[in-house]
């Protein structure tokens, strides 16, 4: 019995991304579908990193198929593919990064770097190829977080390679000074520290730089998000009144600079006692969903005032690399997800993709 082509072709346009409820076809997920007697091929391409995603991917496909008259057999292979998306107008990309992910708020002690260091690292876990750049010139906790120790290695004295923790690349102004001296500098010293971090590392073929950027909304923030060519931010606050007043002030800064906002990361939001595992929301509740719905965007995952993220960030080991198969770090790689998906859904860029016009006398 030979298998009907069409039906092939209808039964793979009805499956849907469980990560993206959108049907693949509609995302030119399928590529390579081929029908030889009774078995069907195809690949399966993804615009964001989910590794630990393909094996149920395989699966709903493989099922979907199954039920086509006269298929025995379905091969199915799953990879990803992450494309370079659009920034904001007038600014450049850099070079062999794709996508730049700004983690900001507006306002300190709200989980911030915890929050960046841990959406890189679940990334990477997903298969992307990951860096992250500690913005914060004042206060640099990349090291402490990553557990890296040393500093960057300048192969031609102008540009620096940089450090790796986990399989994320990595550079911070904490590499370069004593980790107890402070940095007495005005805005445009640390701004210009910043801009020569940023740009005189040599990253590797980066899917995505993930920023961490210092807390506020002054120079230093407005500059950055001026002039780095960011894909997308993450806004990171609490439940409470007072870190939401702030977070939005951080919001509408990349509001106005034309920066697209990925989606809202509420910390703390419940307390989990580590004595008898009671759960309260000790900073108030809704706090992020409410912000969410009054700017029209998404609400990535909330995270819980647990001790364990505190000790395992504060001894190199971040919770995403400590406990990979935990609750929380498996809240952390949703949001991961999350962002990529709203990255892979921007437009692309295709600046690249221009020919350089040559006028030459003949």
């Amino acid at each position: 019995m030979s298998i009907d082509r069409a039906l092939v072709d209808a039964a793979l346009a009805a499956v849907t991304d469980p990560n993206t409820g959108r049907p693949f076809a509609a995302a030119k997920g399928f590529r390579n579908v081929t029908v030889e007697g009774a078995t069907v091929a195809l690949d399966v391409v993804l615009g964001y990193p989910a590794k630990s995603q393909y094996d149920a991917i395989r699966a709903l496909v493989a099922g979907a198929l199954a039920q086509v008259p006269g298929v025995a057999e379905v091969r199915v292979q799953v990879s990803q593919q992450i494309e370079t998306h659009t920034v904001q107008r007038g600014v450049k990309l850099l070079p062999n990064v794709k996508n730049i992910v700004a983690v900001a708020s507006g306002k300190g002690g709200v989980g911030k770097s915890t929050t960046a260091v841990n959406l890189a690292l679940a990334l990477a876990a997903e298969g992307a190829s990951v860096g992250i750049l500690d913005a914060d010139i004042y206060g640099p906790s990349l090291p402490t977080m990553l557990g890296i120790e040393g500093r960057p290695e300048s192969p031609d004295g102008q540009s620096m390679n940089p450090l790796a923790g986990h399989g994320v690349q990595a550079n911070s102004i904490g590499f370069l000074i004593e980790q107890d001296n402070p940095m007495v500098w005005r805005g445009p010293m640390a701004t210009s520290a910043l801009e020569q971090l940023l740009r005189q590392t040599n990253w590797r073929d980066l899917d995505y730089l993930v920023v961490d950027m210092p807390p506020g909304t002054g120079d230093i923030q407005l500059t950055l998000a001026q002039r780095v060519p960011v894909t997308g931010a993450v806004i990171v606050t609490t439940p409470q009144d007072i870190a939401l007043l702030d977070a939005k002030k951080g919001l509408k800064m990349f509001e106005k600079v034309g920066i697209p906002i990925l989606g809202i990361v509420e910390n703390m939001s419940t307390h989990i006692c580590s004595n008898c595992g009671h759960e309260e929301h000790i900073f108030g509740a809704g706090g992020g969903e409410r912000m969410a719905k009054e700017y029209g965007v998404d609400v990535l995952g909330g995270l819980p005032l647990d001790i364990s993220i505190r000790e395992q960030a504060d001894s190199g080991q971040p919770t995403v690399v400590a406990d990979p198969q935990g609750r929380i770090a498996g809240i952390y790689r949703e949001i991961a997800r999350k962002v990529a998906i709203h990255i892979a859904e921007r437009a692309r860029d295709m600046t690249s993709k221009f020919p350089n016009i040559v006028v030459q006398n003949t």
